[in-house]
């Protein structure tokens, strides 16, 4: 089934399918059935198209999902980088942008992952 251009599963409850739109999570999901007022309980499979229509609108109107958020979200990275904030410039460089430390950790974010190496011995030959 597919609400907003996405593919939703059809077994699950509709709390937890609306969960697979990017920019819905459990909270939003929850005030988005309160607001349309369809039973939380029902199954994907089960919604008419009536209710579809209900929660399409109720997610269009009020909502910023997809594509348009991810949008806006590269916007907000770019403005960053542009004004060349702090923030921005740790974007920029590929490093934690939220005050990590990066002395132990942050291999990935950096690009710097390592394979654990072994004593640095030599292993002795058999006789």
């Amino acid at each position: 089934m597919r609400l907003v251009g996405v593919n939703i599963p059809d077994e699950k409850k509709i709390g937890i399918s609306l969960t697979y739109i990017y920019g819905i999570g459990p909270n939003k999901a929850r005030n988005i059935i309160g607001e349309t007022k369809i039973n939380a309980d029902k199954r994907t499979k089960d919604l008419t198209q009536g209710e579809l229509e209900k929660l399409k609108n109720a997610i269009e109107k009020g909502y910023k999902v997809e594509g348009e958020l991810r949008q806006a979200i590269r916007q907000d990275i770019n403005r960053l980088k542009n004004i060349k904030s702090y923030r921005g410039t740790r974007h920029s460089k590929g490093l934690p942008v939220r005050g990590q430390s990066t002395k132990r950790n942050m291999r990935t974010r950096k690009g710097n992952v390592r394979s654990t190496s072994g004593s640095g011995r030599r292993k002795l030959t058999l006789k």
